[in-house]
């Protein structure tokens, strides 16, 4: 049994009091006797007005929230998984960008969002994720964590079942789908939508997420969930207030699952 934290926030536009938030938080997972702590998509900075984001958003080795995670996690010996980080790419544009960090410091692995969120809502709200981020181009695995093999994914992605076909069959016992949900989609979708992603691959769904009004002037919809292989919500955080939850995983409950309900190993491909 291993015990893990989940950090809801309500990030803001400054990466250096985000960092610091991260840093709390794993104190506090460290004090609670957690292995492992996850924070939600975008924990550096959540700022929908890209000129303004532009002068925050840094290359990875300059970026103080994960200089102020990897000191954390140095410090309380815990792993930390990133949920996502506004960072420049290597190339061009910006990266949403998940970072594995490992008790010694270092970063284990990286995942850059595959699916865009482009999406015009009934609500009125517009987003337009592809204008200013590049799509990842794989999806990422890390063996040997506390949670067993960890899965990348990132909010809108867990609309995309292909993706956790492909997650399920390399053996993840845990995926993390940390998010920034908007408040109409997480009514509607939030948690059929990661029990399904739990039942399908067979394994635990961590969920942080962002909650409340940010100071950019969004709103998001909370609701950090742990789901296990069988689909029932271990934790769910509610959508009022940031904060630090716990839960527990049991890696034998997803060889459990597996045995009773083998539908990756039945899974046929189907002509078309």
């Amino acid at each position: 049994m291993t015990r893990i934290a989940v950090l809801q926030m309500t990030a803001g536009t400054d990466p250096a009091v985000n960092g610091a938030i991260i840093e709390h938080a794993a104190a506090d997972a460290a004090r609670g006797g957690a292995a492992m702590l996850f924070t939600p998509e975008m924990s550096n900075v959540l700022d929908r007005d890209r000129t303004r984001a532009a002068r925050t958003i840094r290359a990875p080795e300059d970026d103080v929230a994960l200089r102020a995670a990897r000191a954390a996690a140095r410090d309380k010996g815990l792993w930390i998984a990133l949920g996502s980080l506004a960072v420049s790419h290597a190339q061009s544009g910006w990266a949403n960008r998940s970072m594995l960090i490992r008790p010694d410091g270092e970063i284990a692995a990286t995942y850059d969002k595959l699916h865009m969120f482009d999406v015009d809502l009934a609500s009125g709200e517009s987003w337009r994720e592809s204008s200013a981020y590049r799509a990842g181009e794989r999806a990422v695995t890390a063996a040997d964590t506390p949670v067993g093999r960890l899965g990348l994914a990132i909010c809108y992605d867990m609309r995309f079942p292909a993706l956790f076909e492909v997650l399920g069959r390399a053996g993840c016992d845990t995926i993390a789908i940390p998010s920034a949900f908007t408040v109409p989609t997480g009514q509607a979708h939030w948690h059929v939508l990661l029990r399904a992603r739990a039942i399908e691959a067979s394994a635990f769904v961590v969920a942080a997420a962002q909650v409340g009004e940010h100071e950019d002037g969004r709103r998001t919809y909370g609701h950090s969930l742990v789901a296990d292989p069988w689909g029932e919500v271990l934790l769910d955080m509610g959508g009022d207030a940031a904060g630090l939850g716990f839960a527990e995983i049991d890696l034998a409950r997803v060889a459990e699952v597996r045995a009773q309900l083998p539908s990756l190993a039945n899974r046929r491909g189907i002509a078309t």
